[in-house]
Parts: structure tokens; C-alpha cells; sequence
């Protein structure tokens, strides 16, 4: 808006050369000749561009002059009429720079959008979405695959789904474990520090022995093909835990529905399958806490996949078990509780496993092959997604059943 001031109707002028009470005693409706009106403007024109008589301000432009000589002093310009806030410069810029993203936005989205749905169209496969049909690493993933970064917090949904066909080659193709690591790689501990009686050195070591515990009940090539884990068994846990090392040494001996050695170690019929590949898929997370009485509490929760095909050497068949492992351990302080220095005790492991023949308790897992008859009961528990880690595997009734998968 513009402002506007009242102005006065301005007084009639008297003739040139006459004074102001001689143009007063005129008679009223008497006529100023054209000639003597002409010269008259002419005449105040003239006298007005020449005139260097200072005129006092009226009390409206003292202000602004005033207001103006504080704006420049703070080195600040005036607004223009009808411009933004920022100036009409800047305005048009920034008009000009809106055009430009809308010109350029929508091809660019258009080509993201393009390359989301096939992103082999990109050279090198810039953001490492290969599904695994590429050439093999030795892993079962395809060279273009980038690994997940290692977990650190706890899962909040399942991972969306992975295209590809498990081959020989590569065996995790068409999983979300292709992007898992590989074997103990997928372990990462945590930084150790000193926690109730125990030094940082001490964590450190009783991290380690929680690494070393899945690694061989886990990963290990001769426990996976149904070899007593002995590491376990004589280095890690702790051997005054009231019965736990003979029960297991007891279970893997003589296996039953109340003694299943699955429950902690994973193990496969070698005369059933065989492994595909050297590569066991890894992904989980390790923390620790003070417990009771100045122990360490140590809590683990790890996933591995495993690529099996018939034990037929022929055979391209490939299939996935998948086995996730939740479990406790302690280590307590020696001053205060009866047990062996640098030895862990287990307070308590949860399991949940994906592609094993229900209710079989021999002792080894056993995964659905097309090629061979079904083993096991039938299913009867709920759909699960097995790579869903944000999913509770407690032992309620519902997870105590044998139920079926959503993808292996």
C-alpha cells in the first residue's frame, strides 16, 4: 500500500506585479487577461527552479529524513515499493532458482525413481543393491552386494524382501542374509569396560569367551556336521554350574524330546545334506551390564543362516535353515560366589529355528528338501518370518509351536 496525505486546495494567485491586497480588491467576476495569466505561470516557473530560499519541513518529512539517516547509518537500504522482505533482487533469484529445480527435479526424480526399480542400470551398481546373480565371491553373494553394518540397536521390523534364486553358486541369493556377514565376522563385541568386581581386561575376556561359545556351538564346520563342541564344553562354560555340562555332553550323546541338544548347538545329518559353500550368514548383537553381586551380565542375540543342499553330490538343490539364538550368561565374581575364575555360566537361551522337520529329536536339524519326501509332523503353529529379529522369541505358548515360514 502506498500512503497517502491530505493535501489543501492551493490559493489563487494574483496577478505579477500587483500586491496581495491589490488582487483582493478586484471585483469578483472580473477576468485576468490570457497574455498576463500566460506570463504569470511562466513567470512562477521560472522562480520556483531558481529559487534557493529554504523552505521549512513540514513535520511528515522531518521524520522520514530522520529515519532514513538512522537506516544508513546502521548501513541499511530503505524497501522499495511493492518488493519482498528480502529485497526485489533477491526476489527474482530466488524465483529464478524455484523455475530451475522444478525444470531439473522431474527428470531427476523420474531417473531415481527408474533406478530404484532396476538399479543394475547404474555403472558398478553405485548403491550395492546386486541381488547375488553376479560373479560369485566364494560367499554366496553377488561382488556388488554391501553388507549390512553391523547391529547395534535392536531391529524394529523385518528386512524387505531380496530378488534372486539360491544357485550353488550363490546360495543366499533372494534372502536378506546375503547381506549379512560371514561366519564370526558377523560377531562384533562390544568396547569392554570395568564393570562391578571386574577390570576392563576381565570384560574384555569374558566377551571373548562369549564369542568363542558361538563360534563353536554355531559356526564350527565339525559341529555343524554333528561333532561334540568341545570348546564349549571345556573352555568356556563354567563346570560347577550344577549339571549343565554333563547334561549336554548327555544330550549330544543320547538325544530326546526333553534332552535336544538343538536347543543350544546346531548340528546337521551329514548322510541327509551337506553345506553349500564354506560361509555360515551371520547378524546379531552382544551387550553387557553389572549384575547381581558384581557379576557381568552378558545378553546375545544372533542369527545364522545356513545353505544346505542333498547330500547327493549331483544334486543342485539348495535350501536354507534358519536358527536364531537368544541366550544369558555370567560371569560371577569368584569372591562371592562358588565357581571357576574366567569361566561362563548360562542363565538362560531361547531358540527359534526356520526349515526343520517338526518334532524330530535326533539330535539334528532337519531342512525341507523338494527333492525328498517330508519328514516331522505337520505344521500347526502360527506364519513367521525368520529374518524378523525385532520378533520376540520368548517362551510362550504360541512360540513353542511348530509352525510354518513366511521364506527361508
Amino acid at each position: 500500500m502506498t500512503e497517502k496525505s491530505s493535501e489543501k486546495s492551493p490559493e489563487e494567485p494574483s496577478e505579477p506585479g500587483e500586491s496581495r491586497g491589490a488582487a483582493e480588491s478586484r471585483e469578483p467576476g472580473e477576468s485576468i487577461p490570457d497574455d498576463v495569466w500566460e506570463r504569470f505561470v511562466q513567470d512562477s516557473e521560472r522562480d520556483i527552479r531558481t529559487s534557493e530560499a529554504p523552505k521549512e519541513p513540514s513535520a511528515r518529512a522531518r521524520m522520514v529524513t530522520e529515519r532514513l539517516r538512522q537506516q544508513e547509518a546502521r548501513g541499511e537500504l530503505p524497501q522499495g515499493w511493492r518488493t519482498d522482505p528480502v529485497g526485489q533482487g533477491a526476489s527474482g533469484r530466488q524465483a529464478r532458482r524455484r523455475k530451475m529445480w522444478t525444470i531439473i527435479g522431474i527428470p531427476l526424480a523420474l531417473a531415481v525413481a527408474v533406478v530404484a526399480m532396476k538399479p543394475s542400470l547404474l555403472p558398478g551398481d553405485l548403491f550395492g543393491t546386486d541381488s547375488g546373480t553376479g560373479t560369485s565371491t566364494g560367499t554366496g553373494v553377488g561382488t556388488g552386494t554391501r553388507p549390512l553394518p553391523a547391529e547395534t540397536v535392536p531391529e524394529t521390523a523385518a528386512p524387505g524382501s531380496a530378488p534372486g534364486t539360491p544357485t550353488l553358486d550363490e546360495p543366499f541369493a533372494g534372502s536378506p542374509a546375503a547381506r549379512y556377514a560371514d561366519g564370526a565376522a558377523g560377531i562384533v563385541l562390544p568396547e569392554a569396560k570395568a564393570v562391578g568386581a571386574f577390570s576392563k581386561a576381565q570384560v574384555a575376556q569374558a566377551l571373548e569367551q562369549t564369542r568363542a561359545l558361538l563360534v563353536d556351538a554355531n559356526l564350527d564346520r565339525g559341529t555343524l556336521l554333528g561333532a561334540t563342541p568341545e570348546t564349549v564344553l571345556d573352555k568356556v562354560l563354567d563346570p560347577k554350574q550344577p549339571e549343565l555340562v554333563d547334561d549336554l555332553r548327555s544330550r549330544l550323546r543320547k538325544p530326546g524330546k526333553d534332552d535336544d541338544p538343538l536347543r543350544l548347538f546346531s548340528r546337521f545329518d551329514a548322510k541327509e545334506v551337506r553345506l553349500v559353500g564354506d560361509v555360515v550368514k551371520t547378524r546379531g548383537r552382544t551387550t553387557f551390564e553389572a549384575g547381581a553381586d558384581g557379576a557381568v551380565d552378558i545378553h546375545v542375540d544372533y542369527t545364522f543362516v545356513y545353505a544346505l543342499a542333498p547330500a547327493d553330490p549331483d544334486s543342485t538343490e539348495v535350501a536354507r535353515t534358519i536358527v536364531r539364538r537368544v541366550i544369558d550368561l555370567q560371569m560371577a565374581d569368584p569372591a562371592k560366589v562358588r565357581v571357576t575364575p574366567g569361566r561362563l555360566a548360562i542363565i538362560r537361551y531361547d531358540d527359534d529355528v526356520a526349515n526343520s522337520a517338526c518334532e524330530v529329536y535326533d539330535g539334528f536339524l532337519h531342512p525341507r528338501l523338494s527333492s525328498a519326501d517330508p519328514t516331522g509332523a505337520p505344521p500347526s503353529g502360527p506364519t513367521v518370518d525368520p529374518y524378523d529379529r525385532s520378533r520376540d522369541i520368548g517362551d510362550d505358548s504360541e512360540s513353542q509351536q511348530c509352525g510354518t515360514v513366511s521364506r527361508t
